[in-house]
């Protein structure tokens, strides 16, 4: 039987559940979940930037798999550090969900339709930067917690919008389209942040399913799961974050599709002190993912991007992280 590492919240179970389920009907074989916490776990009341672990949702996950106590484990993508664990691959990147974060709210509100001083909850720098950038009056406060706290928050008038992934909601929850109750049976509606309103993190949407890299059963099962145009468009997002620099909890986005003859990919780096966002874009070939990823950072990091990179690690070194 497999077992599957994943964190214990509601997500990360059903993330490795479905997971497991697909592995199951292509492969035939059965699995069992170990749930257990990570870093970033032990204390949900602390704000992102004040952990000084890199890895903080996925580092007891990943040993597990090292240690051979599991054999594999499913991670939110956008939260894996861009350095590789020793001794652990990618063995598969599963279909990918919608990348896009979306804006929770009582109201239905779009962000054009936020009132202007609107209380907007985020733990995460790349969401706020972008959110204040197209509605400067907005005031954006520090949010964590799973899925259902955050939306609690919204629900309970504690705020009056939160910013969360739309991949998490489809999988843990049925949307709804009425306007009526949504997901938990709270009075709360989401709308969808466009690319240009908002970049999500690079990887955002995807699951990685880590293994062992002497693991040949683990990599048979990986295979039968891989999807390859989710991977190789998550392949060039995180060689963008990487080439950046500053880490998965960096203010960086990226997205990836498929354009005639290739791919585009949209990136964007944000100083955190200033305020700014800095967004460029670029056109490559699609059997090197990598080399797209890597010449869009080039060209953002000559734009004035190294500037805010140095801001982001200037930040690091004072508080241990740069925010997500």
């Amino acid at each position: 039987m497999l077992r599957i590492a994943t964190r214990r919240s509601p997500l990360a179970r059903a993330q490795a559940f479905q997971t497991g389920q697909l592995i199951s009907a292509r492969t035939g074989e059965p699995f069992e979940l170990v749930a257990m916490a990570a870093t970033g776990d032990l204390d949900p009341d602390r704000v992102v930037e004040a952990f000084e672990s890199k890895g903080l949702f996925v580092d007891t996950i990943r040993q597990a798999v090292a240690d051979g106590d599991c054999d594999l484990a499913v991670h939110s993508y956008k939260d894996l550090p861009t350095d590789p664990h020793p001794g652990l691959v990618i063995g598969a990147v599963p279909p990918r969900e919608d990348p896009r974060d979306v804006l929770i709210s009582r109201d239905g509100h779009a962000l054009a339709t936020l009132p202007p001083a609107a209380t907007v909850g985020t733990s995460s720098a790349r969401r706020r930067l972008q959110l204040l950038r197209a509605k400067p009056s907005l005031e954006v406060v520090a949010l964590r917690g799973n899925l259902g706290t955050r939306l609690r928050a919204v629900a309970e008038r504690r705020l009056d919008a939160a910013v969360v992934a739309a991949a998490g909601l489809r999988r843990l929850y049925t949307a709804t389209e009425d306007g009526g109750a949504g997901p938990l049976g709270l009075a709360v509606t989401g709308a969808p942040l466009e690319p240009g309103e908002c970049l999500p993190a690079p990887a955002q949407g995807a699951l990685a399913i880590e293994r062992r890299a002497d693991d040949p059963r683990a990599e048979a099962v990986c295979a039968a799961i891989d999807d390859r145009v989710s991977h190789v468009q998550v392949r060039a997002e995180r060689a963008f974050l990487a080439a950046v620099g500053g880490g998965c909890l960096a203010p960086v986005g990226a997205l990836c599709h498929a354009v005639p003859g290739g791919l585009e990919l949209l990136g964007m780096i944000a100083d955190p002190v200033e305020r700014r966002v800095l967004r460029v874009s670029l056109v490559g070939a699609a059997d090197d993912p990598e080399a797209l990823g890597a010449a869009l950072a080039e060209a953002a990091l000559a734009e004035g991007g190294d500037a805010m990179v140095r801001v982001i690690e200037q930040l690091r070194a004072s508080t241990g992280s740069a925010g997500a």
